[in-house]
């Protein structure tokens, strides 16, 4: 028994060691990985709402289709560098976006929302004069051409353009990236240079198709919303279309970083419905570092109440169990590094209440113990009855416990991701909490056994008799 529990406790020490190597510092993280993440009320950032026009979709389909959205929104965020957004569904037709730590630029939140991130167009009215383009030829233009009672989208130094347009089925239809399948790549051509290779599916064929046999030898726009594409140099990209294509095309001009941006967008997928800002704001980070100040300031001044309680009244195991909340807390804060979770002011508030649980289990441990000696038990002997008669009390609680966890997880995803944060945070330390009250202070107490002061019973608590 005794080289056993020396082996456990070698094994304990180990893993403290790494959870204080993981932990420390908190700003950073294992192996250069950030440090704990920090949600928006604490970090600060953006929060968008965005409300889906819904007209068009088919009756019943409407849940689906703002998944769509939401799976959508997902993959567009990425690009822009945020790890951990927070994107949900509210009400029946609004998306809500958080991004932690981030600012963005008008033309990312318009191009996040965008049903279609690339545009083409065709010059109706191009300018009477040659623009000069540099070396390549794929963006030369010529002399004047005009069209009358046409209604110009765009306007960039090669004139004044509007959407390209293809007939399917009978319907006019404009040709967008909507139409792109998502195996979007970045490659090279023969010249060094960067292109962005792009397929259209059956029916954005049909229209490119249309669009380059009506438009050889004259320019294609490229655009991004109400802006055009720009290429290295600040030059608007408009190739010149030299022959007819079907299913495939490459957008030539590029630097390097746009490319594969670019690429990573359209292969996140196209809007299924439109979306429009009704809300957004944004949320400074000097509210959130004063929320964590005081929530650190509270927590330990917490732990500390709990654990002078814990020495008052229990004496040696209140010591040996404010050691294992010690331990509780370094190997939390690991795990909320590793997995990662987002903490919240919600998720704080779980991480509290689980600090509560850690203690229960050990009150209710102590108590058992304690009758035990009552009862004339030998230390040694009360501690083991101790655990074994106390299990039973701390597992149904756990376990209900765990239970409302599931609960709140699965309805903080229609109603609040702040409650999928409480109860992540709570689950996380409750089953640490059982690891730490059932091996972690049995460990300790075991080792207690073998010194003369475990002979004292009055060591156990001050309303015990004895020496």
């Amino acid at each position: 028994m005794v080289r056993r529990n020396g082996i456990v406790s070698l094994i304990l020490l180990v893993i403290f060691a790494l959870g204080l190597f993981v932990v420390f510092p908190m700003d950073k993280g294992l192996l250069g990985e950030k440090g704990v993440r920090l949600g928006l009320d604490l970090q600060g950032g953006i929060h968008v709402v965005y409300q889906a026009d819904l007209s068009s979709v088919k009756p019943g389909t409407e849940k689906e289709v703002l998944q769509g959205v939401v799976d959508v929104l997902t993959n567009r965020v990425n690009p822009l560098g945020v790890t951990e957004p927070t994107i949900y569904q509210q009400g029946n037709n609004r998306i809500v976006v958080e991004l932690p730590g981030l600012t963005m630029t008008e033309k990312e939140k318009e191009s996040l929302s965008r049903v279609a991130l690339l545009e083409f167009g065709e010059l109706i009215e191009e300018p009477l004069t040659p623009v000069v383009t540099g070396n390549t030829t794929d963006n030369t233009t010529g002399n004047a051409t005009i069209v009358e009672n046409a209604t110009a989208r765009w306007e960039n130094s090669y004139g004044k353009w509007k959407p390209a347009t293809g007939i399917i089925n009978g319907e006019e239809k404009a040709l967008t990236s909507r139409y792109f399948k998502t195996n979007t790549f970045v490659g090279g051509d023969q010249k060094g240079g960067v292109e962005l290779v792009f397929e259209f599916d059956a029916e954005g064929s049909q229209l490119f198709q249309q669009i380059t046999t009506r438009l050889i030898n004259k320019q294609l726009g490229i655009f991004e919303g109400d802006t055009t594409l720009l290429g290295e140099g600040g030059l608007p990209i408009a190739p010149v279309v030299q022959s007819v294509i079907t299913g495939r095309g490459v957008i030539t001009g590029l630097n390097p970083k746009k490319a594969v941006e670019l690429s990573q967008m359209l292969n996140a997928g196209r809007l299924p419905v439109p979306l429009e800002v009704i809300r957004e704001q944004t949320i400074s980070p000097i509210l959130g570092s004063d929320f964590v100040a005081k929530s650190v300031k509270g927590g330990l001044i917490g732990v500390l109440a709990v654990m002078l309680f814990m020495i008052i009244y229990y004496r040696i195991p209140g010591v040996l169990a404010s050691l294992g909340l010690i331990f509780y807390a370094v190997i939390n804060l690991a795990l909320f590094k590793l997995v990662p979770v987002t903490l919240t002011l919600a998720g704080i508030a779980g991480f509290i209440v689980s600090l509560g649980m850690a203690v229960d289990a050990n009150v209710l441990i102590f108590e058992r113990m304690k009758e035990e000696i009552i009862a004339g038990r030998t230390v040694g002997a009360a501690i083991e009855a101790g655990f074994k008669r106390a299990w039973t009390a701390i597992w149904d609680s756990n376990v209900t416990t765990f239970v409302a966890c599931a609960v709140l997880y699965f309805l903080g995803q229609a109603f609040s991701p702040a409650v999928q944060g409480f109860a992540v945070t709570l689950f996380i330390g409750v089953a640490v909490s059982m690891f730490t009250a059932v091996l972690v202070t049995r460990t300790l107490l075991r080792l207690f056994i073998g010194t003369e002061a475990a002979h004292h019973p009055r060591l156990f608590s001050p309303h015990m008799g004895g020496k």
